[in-house]
């Protein structure tokens, strides 16, 4: 088996009592459960269902059965009254969050149509249809009290978008969790001198996340770079020239030479299983090292682009924040405040290095630079924006208490002049205004860098957040 294999449990609950007492009930109840795991694979095709649970006897073996499973999130479907004494072994044995599913088949009872029923039996078992809602409270309780977190989508069955893409959001966080929990994090090189905002605890990483962070040196890509191939080069620049507008100044042998470290690149991600990488060096005193380094922006653009972001400045946080948009498919460029415009009322962000060329609004400039402005060296460097429309932000910041957090904000991203200085550059406009954004994003202290992905999902972060147990503050 696959263990990061990402898979769905669903069950319903009921009570074996009322089966003998309504006939009918059971199979109606089924069939409920069988529209919704229909509605469930439709958003993720992995779903184990173990049916309807009515007794203590099927609890215990629902529970050992998801644990067998392994998997990662449970929805289950409150169908009619049920004991909170079938459910608990359940979700107690499986160990995983658990969403409680309080979906009514219709929109109303008929009222008209039930009260004209000539057998109080019949209208028994037509209101016991109905009664989801009846036995949540009770799950809740004993929830609360044997310390087990869950959460509640209260819907219709059939024409409720709101209700269906609620239990899509929590289908996606979990799934990025379980994205998490196995990535393979590369941390190569060391942090920028004096940037104590990007600084981190590895081991803090792991007790949030999950996954496993594998430190690299920067010798053993030099070490790889030097062994590719001219044939290896020729194809990673004809690559380059499909991927990227290489602007007529890059010379022939600055592509040759990022060329050679792409590859290079590539070779060091499949050999550690690599998902995401943060890396920097300053490359002083080893030409190989320096010119390993100063030739990765474009190798480093593709691996983002291909979903293995890649962090600069060796900012771990923003690599799992990266991580995170692009496992929704969002995205997660690195940027950071540029500069602001009062006038046209947004914030510019960019980054020098690698940027997200996937989400760039038309095709990634390649331009040769004669310096990297606070680093060694020169080469080429990628100039993009992010597309125009609906923009997430996310930061992974540490609290004062030691412990990390998710902080999000929503925007746009506007057309408009940007610096053209052959770094990603945007402009981002938000409805709380450029003054204040800026503002509420900097008094919750974060690092000075985020990740930047399109579309709005600051609804599936901070479901995400609630599975990670991390608290999640959104800023507009």
């Amino acid at each position: 088996m696959n263990k990061n294999t990402f898979k769905v449990g669903l069950f319903a609950i009921g009570l074996d009592t009322y089966w003998n007492q309504f006939e009918g009930l059971e199979t109606r109840l089924q069939g409920y459960l069988s529209v919704i795991e229909e509605k469930i694979s439709a958003i993720h095709p992995n779903v184990v269902n173990l049916g309807l649970i009515d007794n203590i006897d099927k609890a215990f073996d629902a529970g050992d059965k998801f644990r067998v499973e392994n998997v990662d999130i449970i929805f289950l479907y409150v169908s009619t009254y049920a004991l909170s004494s079938t459910v608990l072994p359940i979700v107690q044995r499986a160990k995983v969050p658990v969403i409680i599913l309080n979906i009514s088949p219709e929109p109303a009872i008929d009222y008209e149509k039930f009260n004209q029923m000539d057998d109080r039996v019949k209208m028994t078992a037509e209101w016991l249809a109905y009664c989801s809602a009846c036995p949540v409270p009770e799950i809740a309780n004993v929830f609360n009290r044997t310390g087990i977190k869950f959460y509640q989508v209260t819907g219709m069955l059939h024409n409720d978008e709101e209700c269906w893409q609620e239990v899509a959001q929590w289908i996606e966080a979990a799934r990025v969790a379980n994205t998490m929990a196995y990535n393979r994090l590369g941390c190569m090189g060391h942090y920028y001198s004096g940037m104590l905002d990007i600084y981190t605890d590895i081991t803090k990483q792991y007790a949030h996340f999950g996954g496993h962070i594998e430190l690299l040196e920067v010798d053993e890509l030099a070490a790889l770079r030097k062994a590719i191939t001219d044939i290896e080069i020729d194809d990673r620049v004809t690559h380059f020239k499909t991927q990227f507008e290489i602007e007529e100044d890059c010379a022939l042998q600055a592509l040759n030479d990022a060329a050679r470290t792409s590859v290079a690149l590539d070779k060091l991600v499949e050999k550690y299983k690599l998902g995401s990488l943060a890396y920097y060096y300053k490359g002083t005193g080893n030409k190989d090292n320096e010119d390993t380094i100063s030739s990765i922006i474009l190798g480093n653009s593709l691996l983002t682009a291909r979903g293995i972001p890649v962090a600069g400045e060796y900012e771990i946080k923003n690599a799992q924040a990266m991580k995170i948009m692009d496992s929704f498919g969002a995205g997660g460029s690195f940027t950071e405040y540029y500069a602001m415009d009062f006038k046209d009322d947004v914030v510019l962000m960019g980054h020098d290095g690698p940027g997200h060329i996937a989400i760039a609004e038309g095709k990634t400039k390649v331009k040769p630079l004669k310096v990297y402005h606070g680093k060694v060296g020169s080469g080429l460097s990628v100039e993009m924006s992010v597309k125009n429309g609906p923009v997430t932000l996310l930061s992974v910041a540490e609290t004062k208490d030691g412990k990390l957090m998710l902080l999000v904000a929503e925007g746009e991203s506007v057309s408009g002049p940007i610096l053209q200085i052959g770094n990603t550059n945007s402009r981002y406009k938000f409805s709380i205004g450029a003054r204040k954004f800026v503002n509420a994003w900097n008094e919750n202290g974060p690092a000075h860098h985020c990740a930047v992905g399109i579309g709005h999902i600051a609804d599936k972060i901070e479901k995400l957040g609630q599975l990670l147990n991390m608290p999640v503050i959104k800023v507009c």
